[in-house]
This record gives C-alpha cells, sequence and structure tokens, in this order.
C-alpha cells in the first residue's frame, strides 16, 4: 500500500470516528431538547394555575403583575433553549455528513511539534471540551488556511499576532461520511476542488462554499479595520457569496454583542432575497434583515404619490426612441444622482427656513378649521434660528391645541346634536354607563337629558378629530408635494413636474424627495443597525449613498458592486458611487478572476466590454458560445424550442429577454410548448426549471444555460454593460439568438462563438 493510500485510510477512519462522536453529541442534545420542549408543553398547559391573581388591593396587583411575569420568562427561557438546541442539532447533522473540509498542520514559533487543525462550517470539540476536533472557518487560526501556501504563516487573534510554519494544507470532499477527494496542494485553494465544485448544476439558492474561499474573498470576509468595505468584483468573482460569509464571520466574531437584527442587507429586487434567503442558515446563523431600497423609499412616500420603481425607469429608457423627451429625462436622471443637485436642494431646503413651506388646510365637512396662510404665519413667527424639525414640532404641538379649542366649539353646533339622535344603541348605553358611573344618575337628578347630550355630543365630535389628530401628529398636514414641485419650478423639470401633477413620482425624484421631507420632519436615523450591506452598489447614485450615511450613522457599511454591470443612466463608473465623505475611511479591494461561468464564456464576455481585458477567467474547460442568425421571430422560436428541449441535463435554463415587454410577449408564444415560468419584478421566489426573465432581473443570479433571445435589440452604447450582464449569467452554456443585423456591441466577441443560420 502506498504512502498516498495509507494516509487516505488514516483520514477516513478519522472521519468515521467523528461521526460517531457526533451522533452521539447529537442524541444527547435530543434527549434535553424533549426534555425542554415537555417542560415548555407544560408550563403552557398549566400557566394559570401556577400564577396568582388578586387584584383587589394596590400590592395584590403587582404581586399578580409578578407573578405572571414569573411564569412567562420561565416559559420564555424554555422556549429560546428549544429553539437553540434544534439549531445546533441540525448543524451537527450537516458535519456528520460533511465534517470538515480542510486541513493545516502548524507549528507556533517556539514550539516543537505541529497542530492538526480540521476546518469545517463550526467547531466541534471532544467530550472533555479540552481540545478542538474541528474548528470553525471563521475561527482566527482558520485564516491561514485561505491566506497562505506551506511555509511562514500567520494569524491575528484578540491577544495579538501568532506566528509560525505551516507544514501542510490538504483539502478534502466528503460526503455521507465518505472522503471522495482528498489532495495536499501548495496554493490557496487547489483547482481540484474548485473544478468539483464549479463543474456542478445551478441551484434555486445560492449555495456558500466555505471551502473554496479565495484569499481575496477572505480579505472581504475578515476586514474589520475600516468603516467602508467598497469591494469592486468581476462577474462571477464571488463577490456575494464572500460579503453573506462576511456576515457570518461578524455574527461569530461578535456574538455576546451583534445580532442578525444588527444588520441590513440592501439587495437589487425581492428575488435576489429568495436567491441568497438559505445562505447564512447553512452556516448556522440566523438571516439578517433584507430589504429593497425602493421598498424603504416606498414606505416614506406613502400613499399620495405613486412611485415608479428602478426596473420602470429602465424600462423607459429601453423602449422609448432618442426623442427629445427621452435625452431630457436620461439627462434628468443623471443629475439628480449626482452630489450637486443634492447641494442644490439643500440650498433649497435652507431657504425654506425664512419662506416656501406649504401647508394642506385642515378641514371639518367642508369648513377650514386651520388653513395653509394661518400655519404658514405661526410657523415663521418661531425663531429663525431654530431648526426646521423642531419648528415643525412647534408648529404640531400649536396645531393640536388649536384643534382642541375647535372640538370644544364644534360640541355646541346643530349638526352635532342632530348626528347624536342617530347614534347607534351601543353609543347611548355606553353614554347612560359613563354617567351612572359617575354618579350623575339618580332619582334627586334633574338634568339627566342635558347631560346625556353633552355626552353624546362628545362621542359625535370626538369620531370626527380623532382621525384629523392623528393626521396632525404624523404632520400629515406638511404639504411635501406641493414643496417639491415649487423646487421643480426652479429647476425647470418640466417632465418631473407633468408627472407628479398626474400623481406620480419618477424613480429618479424619489429620493430626493424623501430626503426633502427627512430634513422638514427630522431625519430617521437607524442608530440599532451596525452594518450595513450594500448588493449591487454600482445601481445607487451618489445621492443615495450620501443618504445612506445620514440613515446609518452608526454603521460600517459593505458596498459590492461591479462598474461592468452598471446597466442604469447614472452609472459612470466606480468612482460615481464613492461619495466624497466616505474618502480616507474606506478600503477597496478589487476581484479580476470570474469562477462563475467556463473558461470560453468569459473570453467571450469580456470582450462585449471596451475595457474588459482585465477579467481573468478561471481555468474550467467548456463549450464556445453559439450565435445563432434566424430570418424571423417565428424561426427563432421554433430554434429556441428545440433548444429548450435538448438540455435535459441543466436544471436551470433562463431565456433572457432584453425587457420586461420582451419577456411577457416570449412567454406568451412558448408556454403552450414547453413548461416555463415568467419572472417579473413582482416575483419573489426563485425555482430551478426553465425560465423567462427581463435581462435587469437576472443580475446576482446564475443559471446552468443561458439562452439570449434577439441579440439584434442590444443597439445603443448605453446598454453595452446590460449585454454583458445577461450573458454573464451563464455557468455552462450560453446561445445567442439573432433576427436583424449583427448588433454592433458585440463585434468584437464574435471571433469566440460558433456561428449558425437558422
Amino acid at each position: 500500500m502506498s504512502e498516498e493510500q495509507l494516509e487516505r485510510e488514516q483520514e477516513q477512519r478519522r472521519v468515521q470516528k467523528l461521526a460517531v462522536e457526533i451522533q452521539d453529541r447529537i442524541d444527547t442534545l435530543s434527549h434535553h431538547a424533549s426534555k425542554i420542549s415537555s417542560d415548555a408543553h407544560e408550563i403552557r398547559r398549566t400557566f394559570w394555575n401556577d400564577v396568582t391573581v388578586n387584584v383587589d388591593e394596590p400590592d395584590d396587583f403587582e404581586e399578580t403583575f409578578y407573578s405572571i411575569k414569573q411564569q412567562a420568562d420561565l416559559l420564555s427561557e424554555r422556549e429560546r433553549s428549544e429553539k437553540q438546541l434544534k439549531k445546533t442539532i441540525k448543524t451537527l447533522s450537516r458535519l456528520k455528513e460533511s465534517p470538515y473540509f480542510g486541513r493545516v498542520d502548524f507549528i507556533e514559533d517556539g514550539e516543537s511539534s505541529s497542530e492538526s487543525i480540521y476546518l469545517g462550517i463550526t467547531s466541534f470539540m471532544d467530550k472533555e471540551e479540552q481540545n478542538f476536533l474541528i474548528y470553525d472557518w471563521r475561527a482566527p487560526i482558520s485564516s491561514i488556511y485561505y491566506d497562505y501556501a506551506p511555509g511562514p504563516a500567520q494569524y491575528e487573534t484578540p491577544s495579538g499576532l501568532i506566528k509560525g510554519e505551516m507544514t501542510l494544507k490538504r483539502q478534502f470532499i466528503i460526503k455521507d461520511g465518505r472522503i471522495e477527494g482528498m489532495f495536499d496542494t501548495g496554493v490557496t485553494i487547489g483547482d481540484q476542488l474548485l473544478q468539483e465544485v464549479l463543474g456542478n448544476n445551478a441551484n434555486a439558492q445560492m449555495k456558500t462554499i466555505v471551502a473554496t474561499i479565495q484569499k481575496e474573498q477572505n480579505q472581504i470576509i475578515r476586514n474589520e479595520k475600516n468603516k467602508y468595505l467598497i469591494v469592486q468584483g468581476v462577474a462571477g468573482s464571488g463577490k456575494t457569496s464572500a460579503a453573506l460569509q462576511r456576515v457570518a464571520y461578524l455574527l461569530y466574531r461578535h456574538r455576546k454583542t451583534l445580532s442578525a437584527q444588527n444588520i441590513v442587507l440592501f439587495s437589487p429586487n425581492p428575488l435576489f432575497n429568495s436567491y441568497v434567503s438559505t445562505v447564512l442558515p447553512e452556516l448556522g446563523e440566523e438571516n439578517m434583515q433584507q430589504t429593497t431600497f425602493i421598498e424603504y423609499l416606498g414606505s416614506r412616500i406613502g400613499r399620495g404619490l405613486l412611485l415608479e420603481d428602478s426596473f420602470s425607469q429602465l424600462e423607459y429608457l429601453l423602449n422609448h426612441e432618442d426623442t427629445s423627451e427621452y435625452k431630457a429625462r436620461e439627462e434628468s436622471i443623471r443629475l439628480k444622482s449626482s452630489l450637486a443637485f443634492k447641494e442644490k436642494l439643500d440650498d433649497y431646503i435652507r431657504a425654506l427656513g425664512t419662506e416656501g413651506l406649504e401647508f394642506k388646510d385642515i378641514s371639518l365637512k367642508s369648513e377650514v378649521l386651520l388653513s395653509n396662510e394661518q400655519m404658514k404665519e405661526q410657523f415663521y413667527s418661531y425663531e429663525k434660528g431654530i431648526s426646521l424639525w423642531h419648528r415643525m414640532e412647534l408648529l404640531k404641538d400649536w396645531a393640536v391645541k388649536e384643534l382642541r379649542r375647535r372640538k370644544r366649539l364644534e360640541r355646541r353646533k346643530d349638526w352635532v346634536k342632530e348626528e347624536a339622535q342617530f347614534l347607534d344603541k351601543e353609543d347611548f348605553l355606553e353614554a347612560f354607563k359613563t354617567l351612572q358611573n359617575k354618579g350623575k344618575y339618580n332619582e334627586d337628578s334633574f338634568n339627566d337629558f342635558e347631560l346625556e347630550e353633552k355626552l353624546l355630543s362628545e362621542i359625535v365630535v370626538s369620531r370626527y378629530f380623532k382621525p384629523i389628530m392623528t393626521k396632525v401628529k404624523r404632520l400629515g398636514f406638511v404639504d411635501y408635494r406641493r414643496i417639491y414641485e415649487n423646487f421643480l419650478r426652479k429647476m425647470s423639470d418640466i417632465y418631473s413636474l407633468q408627472k407628479i401633477g398626474q400623481g406620480e413620482i419618477p424613480y429618479e425624484d424619489a429620493t430626493p424627495f424623501v430626503y426633502l421631507k427627512d430634513k422638514i420632519e427630522g431625519t430617521v436615523s437607524f442608530s440599532s443597525i451596525r452594518h450595513i450591506f450594500v448588493d449591487e452598489a454600482q445601481d445607487y447614485t451618489p445621492f443615495q449613498f450620501a443618504y445612506f450615511q445620514e440613515l446609518f450613522p452608526n454603521s460600517k457599511m459593505t458596498l459590492l458592486g461591479d462598474i461592468n454591470q452598471g446597466i442604469f443612466s447614472h452609472s459612470n463608473g466606480v468612482e460615481s458611487f464613492l461619495p466624497q465623505a466616505m474618502e480616507g475611511e474606506e478600503e477597496r479591494i478589487i476581484l479580476t478572476k470570474s469562477y462563475r461561468s467556463t473558461r470560453p464564456i468569459v473570453e467571450f464576455t469580456k470582450r462585449i466590454l471596451k475595457d474588459g481585458s482585465h477579467i481573468e477567467p478561471f481555468n474550467r474547460d467548456g463549450s464556445k458560445p453559439t450565435y445563432t442568425t434566424c430570418a424571423n421571430e417565428d424561426e427563432l422560436d421554433a430554434k429556441v424550442l428545440e433548444l429548450l428541449k435538448a438540455q435535459t441535463s441543466h436544471k436551470t435554463v433562463a431565456i433572457i429577454c432584453r425587457t420586461a415587454m420582451e419577456s411577457a410577449a416570449v412567454y406568451a408564444k412558448l408556454k403552450d410548448h414547453v413548461e416555463l415560468r415568467l419572472i417579473e419584478k413582482g416575483t419573489i421566489t426563485f425555482e430551478r426549471g426553465l425560465l423567462v426573465i427581463p435581462s435587469y432581473l437576472a443580475k446576482g443570479i446564475e443559471f446552468d444555460s443561458v439562452i439570449l433571445y434577439d441579440v439584434s435589440g442590444y443597439s445603443r452604447e448605453s446598454e453595452r454593460r446590460l449585454l454583458y450582464t445577461a450573458c454573464t449569467r451563464a455557468m455552462h452554456e450560453l446561445h445567442l439568438f439573432s433576427t436583424g443585423a449583427e448588433s454592433p456591441l458585440l463585434k468584437e466577441a464574435m471571433e469566440y462563438v460558433e456561428k449558425s443560420q437558422g
């Protein structure tokens, strides 16, 4: 038996021995969890039997309160313990199937022997809890696996830098408790392991494979020095996966002071949230809060205006000809994305301190209680040195007092007495009980009717004034729409004025509008949020990032983007999404190697770009992209159907169309011939199968095979990055179809395709 076979057998015996120990731990924890579950069930069943309820005296009431609280706390503690145990058991079950993926032998300086360090998804200690049998991949010592080849190595610990020598680096592929691959390597991650992982089919959810983390990705995961981490990574470079692993690392590193509730991920769309939803649970962590920026804007704009989203804005630009309106709007989008526009808006907001605020009349039954002019006069009577939002609070308090005065006067009016006669039976009963409880009804009383009428009038008036008061307390009387319209008039912005006049707010105006609203009523601040992750950062504007800094003043930010996938009109380059205020506090990491696609696909896609020479393909072989020219759409549809029926080995195949309009049309034509799913901007779950999807919704997602439907539609220079983004979704196969002239955007790339006529 060779030395290599002997070592493999020894490693296999270790895996089997570990499996037994892990199962023993699972059995012990399962028994404990069952007992806690039984305890919790018993507490719920006998909850009120074990609580002393007595509310006759104040002291008794306090005793009752603490008795209930004590029992509720006990139940809550049991439920938390049960949940944590089940989570641990689930992680250990995964560990039993594949206990670790790597081993390094490390001799610390000053020591005579090396320690074998095995890395897995979580730590596992022996029964005595004296020795680590498996180290969590996030532990400080584990970093040497990702950062060094055999030779001198070092790692950071809370107590300082540990130096030494790595004498062995070994990588494993373990499935169902069997070692299927084992190899020693002198590089960070061996190509053999990457080939194994990258050659698999795409999943319905993103898979996080900590075994294949590269050195530069490890820098992203473990960076804690800078407030802002800017990651520029080419398509397929693993930046999103590294970001999610960074979340897992932070939760592990700061588990006593940081929870998933202190972290927010801004993702490009709800579909993406579904796609990445399993990553953190697979690493044994809870998902952080996930949202989209458009959802936040919508919550702040409210119901008065219909908010256009970024995808509808892009659809407008993709589906309109180069008219004067189109060019004017494109220029407006760029302007409103800039910090220069924010400065103009800040100037306008400062000017509102002396004039220009607008208010909505507060009315009751067509009668104005407080007019716009009255509120203006009152607002501008306050000291000019006081901030806008502070004066707004003073105005709100004044308005509430005025409305209370008007409410008292209103009770005496005839319309109130008339409506009081038509109140429900329950209202009369309530009035009777109130008077009775106050001792107003007795055999000697003589003003029963007068008192009852007064009380019923109060019920009528309160019902009318309650929604008015609620609206005033929420500053619903401020006319933000007119205030912003006045600003647009100063800017001579005809398009946005027309849209807002129709009750719609263009996407490019949404952030400035919400920013203006915040400055008037007081900036919303999420001080409990400690870390912000922004994926597809190139799609955000400098204005939006400056706004983020105000929303999350205590947060560190991780911005992940690719300028080559900047598909919106404001995307001009990497500098464009970095606000000046961040400069000096940031670290930039650049990822140039693409792992998602095969080498032939990367060689093709990099040539779509004007400056794609820096993109490095991982050496994974595959077939060249194909390019098929068809005489018309009918022929194109027939060829696409033929290809779809032949792709039985792939789990996820996407027909990527240029626009949502084109996607809907293609879906309608093909759905009766093959089982398809149409992906739209409102789609919230990602599933395997055959999909039809607009180009911009495919961002961040990968597919086994991609079919680009009629690439002749990509003709403008502004669509070059959109075409690149669509092509880079393919892992194993890429097929382009066309019904017209060859897209000028593909001129440099065409030498890397196999051409055919339909």
